[in-house]
């Protein structure tokens, strides 16, 4: 009875098989990987066949092989045809032996040494891994060079783990197709094959992508509420059926025109912009804290099934270094002050620099507007420049993402290379972090400027705020400036994911193509070979076969899986943190992540070279950076409703200016005036506005002279000075976001309070194989002890005997 309870599927992993993100059919004990004799290699080292044998090259090629060969088994394939030699690398069993004794005698990797009676695949292959970064040789300076070393010298070109065909091909039929998209995820079989770490991305990605549909299906709700009151609004009526002449939106060629004329833009505005966006942000605020909290369950669960509950990763590293040399000096955590201050330094002159590049995108996009509106030959162009500009600096921005992604990724290397970390996961969290923070700022620096900034530094007519003196500010449309959020927001995030998702795929399939064409003569030579039964060895052609197959696929390293997760976690901000502006993201996310999930697969099943399996219990630092969104989407998102939205000053207008104000009002709707409410009035007879306007521009399309126009602002006409209701209006946005922010973080923390890290089967099962591990050993001990103490007894037992028979011989 004991046993069928430890071996129980756990409550959590149950609900996502049932709900479709997983799908475990057939994957037997999660606990126990599948463990198979390779019929191939561990490791593949591949070099350039030099027609110098006495180069130096070739010197250092040779010294790092026969290093290499006092560790593992090497094996030289190469054939006449090609230029390449392949070095293929197999364990010997007494590394495998010394690996499972270190995790036996470990404190928190004690946990595997039950299901490491053999050794699977996936950890042969990291062992191997391990062992090939950690092996030197020394220069004629007197250095030591690593792999990394020679093969940025050319020493070898190349390094891999090989795909193997049965499992791969069994992904394929479940998993990696699109065939497959709407089907769960075989995750213990992806743990198997990928490792731990790859099986988590996905299993956090399918949750993720399953909680963005009820996200989505409010999302869509908000915008049919905006979309009801379409053509009702007394606010769309007042603007599509004013009469209000606007003061011109550029020097120059610019004329006043006519509020009507933006009709269609404001009816947009509300689509975004309405008393529903205040629920959804507030929604979305407390769905990602249930998002995560239940994402806490669902890797518990895993984790404890998989049997790395309480792995830790820096503590395999240092039993891999004994594996790999058993005389290694441990390496010392060190901190410096004088390095730290220098990082710290470093990436705050990398903000600086990205934040003038969000000033660049912004003057970039005034002067577009100025020149589309002056110099543009089309009369539509010319109409909505202001809008085809923030149009065109959405793209630019994205194109500035796409640049700035790699130079964020160098930066970040070279300042973790600068901390000199004492371990591999440290440089990872340190890596992750610098590589985050720098792509948030990229991303969201111009959105955060169109959303708090936008329309309310530009002044006003006789003190425009101008670049250099020349170029105004850009305003905001009278409905509000939510609408140039969502369309800056809407494009980024479609070109980025649709930009992303063809070159993800079609860049590996296209480089694949061109590179089996060359080994095509490998492919034909063995299928002369005969198909020999499952499970024997291969022959040295078909061998030579799959070592093509396998280097003609994409190159994967340390990055790859990191450029999969900041995609996603870049999304998951997009999702959340201004998404009272574009309650349609979680929709796009949705749709973009259902096929991201069958590309990433098909990707590191089919297209790419076998990524090393690593072993881990979650996502890293990742989830504390998912946190830090969640905070940061209740403050983002309390900003825009409470500054960049309209919704406080219509509820100021409607409770203390409207004609709702007085008790007598009725029969009225409570908005009507709103927009003439908004509007200041600037006379052209004032020296300072005359200084600002030409007469030219202040006659209207039809030929009509005007003698005042307005402009969106809480202003006197007489001295331009801020009105009471401005102060009014000021200080309910100020309350609102204080009260919004509060309410919004007591609902996270009672959500959060509400759902357990770890769910009740998890602490059981963990606590019964504690007892049992611990029953276990006592067993061991006892039966060690057992001869022993049967030996003593019974040489006390004739010790006894003889003492008795001395006595009766004395006696007599």
């Amino acid at each position: 009875m004991a046993r069928k309870i430890g071996h129980r599927r756990q409550g959590s992993i149950e609900l996502l098989e049932s709900i479709g993100v997983v799908n475990e059919n057939g994957c037997g004990n999660p606990s126990v990987p599948p463990v198979q004799t390779p019929l191939t290699f561990d490791y593949v080292l591949v070099a350039k066949i030099s027609d110098d044998e006495n180069s130096q090259l070739v010197g250092k090629e040779k010294a790092f092989i026969e290093t290499l060969e006092k560790k593992l088994n090497v094996y030289k394939f190469r054939n006449d045809d090609d230029d390449k030699v392949f070095y293929c690398i197999r364990a010997p069993e007494k590394i495998f032996e010394t690996y499972r004794y270190l995790l036996k005698v470990s404190d928190a990797c004690n946990w595997s040494c039950e299901q490491q009676g053999t050794i699977p695949q996936s950890t042969r292959i990291r062992i191997v891994d391990f062992i090939l970064h950690h092996t030197h040789i020394d220069s004629e300076e007197g250095v030591s060079e690593y792999l990394p070393d020679l093969m940025k010298k050319n020493v070898f070109e190349t390094h891999f783990c090989l795909h193997e065909k049965k499992e791969q091909k069994d992904l394929k039929q479940s998993w990696a197709r699109w065939s497959a998209c709407f089907r769960g995820q075989p995750i213990t079989n992806v743990r198997n094959y990928l490792g731990e770490k790859v099986a988590l991305y996905f299993l956090w990605l399918g949750w993720y992508t399953f909680l963005l549909i009820p996200a989505s299906l409010i999302g869509v709700v908000v915008f049919l509420y905006g979309l009801a009151f379409y053509n009702t609004s007394p606010l769309i009526k007042e603007v599509c059926q004013s009469n209000v002449i606007m003061c011109p939106l550029c020097d120059n060629t610019c004329k006043v025109w006519e509020l009507s004329d933006t009709c269609m833009y404001a009816k947009v505005s509300l689509l975004f912009d309405n008393e529903g966006t205040v629920a959804f942000a507030m929604f979305m605020a407390v769905w990602a804290t249930v998002f995560l909290e239940f994402w806490k369950r669902h890797r518990s669960s895993y984790v404890c099934a998989w049997k790395v509950f309480d792995w830790c990763e820096e503590e395999e590293e240092l039993i891999l270094e004994i594996v790999n040399n058993a005389h290694c000096k441990p390496k010392m955590p060190r901190h410096s002050y004088l390095r730290s201050t220098i990082v710290l330094v470093l990436v705050t002159l990398m903000l600086l620099v990205i934040i003038g590049l969000t000033h660049v995108l912004v003057v970039s996009r005034v002067i577009a507007t100025v020149l589309l509106a002056e110099n543009s030959s089309w009369q539509v162009i010319t109409d909505n420049s202001q809008t085809v500009g923030v149009m065109l600096g959405a793209v630019l921005h994205y194109i500035t993402i796409t640049v700035m992604t790699r130079v964020n990724c160098i930066v970040a290397m070279k300042l973790s290379e600068i901390e000199n970390k004492h371990s591999n996961a440290a440089v990872e969290r340190s890596f992750t972090v610098k590589m985050f923070i720098f792509q948030f700022f990229t991303m969201f620096s111009s959105l955060i400027y169109t959303a708090f900034f936008l329309g309310r530094i530009n002044g006003h007519p006789g003190g425009y705020v101008r670049i250099s003196g020349k170029w105004r500010l850009e305003e905001c449309h009278p409905s509000g400036c939510l609408t140039d959020l969502f369309i800056q927001m809407s494009i980024i995030m479609v070109l980025k994911q649709t930009f992303n998702n063809i070159f993800e795929y079609s860049g590996p399939w296209f480089s694949r193509w061109l590179k089996r064409k060359k080994a095509q003569k490998f492919r034909r030579k063995c299928a002369r070979c005969f198909k020999k039964e499952e499970g024997s060895e291969l022959c040295e052609i078909c061998k030579l076969e799959d070592l093509h197959r396998n280097y003609s696929l994409i190159k994967t390293d340390c990055f790859s899986l990191f450029n999969e997760f900041l995609e996603m976690v870049i999304q998951f901000s997009f999702t959340t943190i201004f998404v009272a502006a574009f309650p349609l993201a979680p929709l796009l996310a949705l749709l973009n992540n259902i096929i991201e999930i069958r590309l990433d697969a098909i990707k590191m099943v089919s297209l790419e070279r076998r990524l090393v399996p690593t072993k881990a219990n979650d996502i890293g630092v990742w989830t504390d950076v998912l946190e830090a969104i969640g905070v940061l989407a209740v403050i983002a998102n309390g900003l825009v409703i409470g500054i960049s939205s309209d919704f406080i000053p219509r509820l100021v207008y409607q409770y203390f200016y409207g004609p709702c104000a007085s008790d007598s009002a009725t029969g009225i709707d409570c908005m009507v005036g709103y927009i003439n409410n908004t509007l200041s009035i600037a006379n052209i007879s004032d020296e300072r506005v005359r200084g600002d306007f030409r007469s030219r521009q202040m006659v209207t399309y039809s030929g009509i002279s005007v003698t005042h126009c307005s402009y969106r602002d809480y202003r006197s006409t007489e001295d331009f000075s801020l009105t009471n209701q401005y102060w009014v209006i000021l200080a309910a946005r100020l309350v609102f976001i204080i009260v919004f922010e509060h309410v919004v973080v007591i609902c996270k923390c009672v959500a959060s309070w509400f759902v357990p890290t770890s769910p009740l089967d998890v602490r059981n099962e963990r606590l019964f194989d504690k007892l049992r591990r611990l029953k276990e050993e006592l067993r061991v001990q006892r039966a060690q002890q057992d001869p022993l103490t049967k030996l003593n007894e019974n040489g006390n037992a004739k010790r006894t005997s003889k003492l008795k028979k001395a006595n009766k011989l004395n006696s007599m």
